[in-house]
């Protein structure tokens, strides 16, 4: 086999690769099945909503749930987005016991949920490290 063939069936190879990975969901094998696909999209660990907190005024009595997942478009609280992208990960339910504002954590990782402790600023200085390591490579 000449070089000139070698190279023919090479990029013959790549093209086919390339256009199987372009092929729409629908076409998708029927070897596949939609649970295993579905497994592989749920999360299992919180997403940042965003890096600052949320300032909300709560009503004393009234229930909230807070929404820990962080896919809610309702942020900071829980619109039931969860059930479906990650159904391992709950809403935390709180009762306020008076009229007044909060800042409710929207960084998902602190550890007095819902209120906020300052873990955004670790995010913040994490993301910024990995933003400027970024530039060195």
């Amino acid at each position: 086999m000449n070089a000139a063939a070698a190279v023919r069936i090479i990029g013959a190879a790549q093209r086919r690769c390339a256009q199987s990975w372009r092929r729409p969901a629908l076409l998708l094998p029927p070897v596949v099945s939609s649970s295993a696909v579905q497994c592989c999209l749920q999360s299992t660990q919180p997403v940042p909503a965003r890096r600052l907190p949320y300032r909300v005024k709560v009503s004393a009595g009234k229930r909230y749930a807070w929404c820990a997942c962080g896919h809610s478009k309702k942020q900071p609280f829980c619109d039931g987005a969860h059930r479906t992208v990650a159904p391992s990960i709950s809403p935390l339910r709180f009762t306020p016991e008076k009229d007044q504002a909060l800042l409710l954590c929207a960084c998902k990782q602190t550890k007095n949920a819902p209120y906020c402790d300052g873990s955004h600023l670790k995010v913040i200085f994490r993301d910024a490290v990995k933003s400027v390591k970024g530039l060195f490579k």
